[in-house]
C-alpha cells in the first residue's frame, strides 16, 4: 500500500486523500495529505457531509477534474478548498457502491493532465484491490468470536451456545484462517474493523 500512496503524493503537489474501501460512510483505511489547515477546517465544518467531490465519488466509478463537477455547493466548500491552495484537482472513484473507494488529489498551478488522471484512477482501484476486505463469516464464526471478545473463556462460550469446546475451537480457528489473522485477539480485531461483526 505505501509505494502506491507514495505515487500519488508525487502526482499531488497539495496533497490527496484516500478513503479506501468506504462502508456504512466509515472507511476501512483514510489517509490524508492535504495542508493542516485545510484539514482541520474540513473537519471543524463536517465538510465530508456536504463535499461535492464526496458525493461525486460516492455515486459515481470513474475519475473527473473538480472543475468538471456539476453538482451545488452550497456550503463554498471548494472555493474554501481552493484559499488553501487546493485550487486544481480530480476525484476518482471505483467499486461496488457498498465499499466504495475514493481518492482526490489536488494541486495548486495547474489542471490534471490525462495521463495523469489515468495514473490516480489506476492507483485508486490498486488501493481498493490490495486493501480488500476478506469474505463474510458464518454466523457460528461470529457467534464464536462475539462470546470470546466479551470476555468468555473457551469452555463457558461453549457451554454458552450448547457446543463443545472443540467445536468452539473449531469454528475459531476457521474465522482466523479466513480473515487471516495469526491469532483469535487478531481475528476480534480485525472483524471489528471490517464490521463482519
Amino acid at each position: 500500500m505505501v509505494r502506491y500512496l507514495q505515487r500519488l503524493e508525487r502526482l499531488a503537489p497539495m496533497g490527496y486523500t484516500a478513503g479506501v474501501h468506504i462502508r456504512f460512510a466509515s472507511p476501512l483505511y483514510l489517509r490524508s495529505t492535504y495542508p493542516q489547515a485545510w484539514q482541520d477546517i474540513y473537519a471543524a465544518n463536517s465538510y465530508s457531509l456536504r463535499d461535492p467531490l464526496v458525493f461525486w465519488g460516492i455515486s459515481q466509478s470513474g475519475s473527473i477534474r473538480w472543475s468538471k463537477i456539476n453538482l451545488p455547493d452550497p456550503f463554498g466548500v471548494l472555493d474554501v478548498a481552493a484559499d488553501h491552495g487546493l485550487k486544481f484537482g480530480v476525484v476518482s472513484s471505483c467499486g461496488k457502491i457498498t465499499s466504495r473507494t475514493i481518492v482526490g488529489v489536488s494541486r495548486s498551478d495547474r489542471e490534471f493532465t490525462d495521463p495523469e488522471i489515468d495514473e490516480v484512477a489506476a492507483l485508486a482501484e490498486a488501493l481498493h484491490e490490495i486493501a480488500e476486505p476478506p469474505g463474510e463469516l458464518t454466523p457460528a464464526m461470529i457467534e464464536a468470536l462475539r462470546l470470546v471478545g466479551d470476555g468468555f473463556r473457551h469452555t463457558a462460550a461453549a457451554a454458552e451456545i450448547g457446543i463443545s469446546e472443540s467445536a468452539l475451537k473449531a469454528r475459531l480457528s476457521s474465522a482466523r484462517e479466513r480473515l487471516g489473522a495469526r491469532t483469535t485477539a487478531e481475528a476480534l480485531r480485525m472483524a471489528r474493523e471490517y464490521r463482519l461483526i
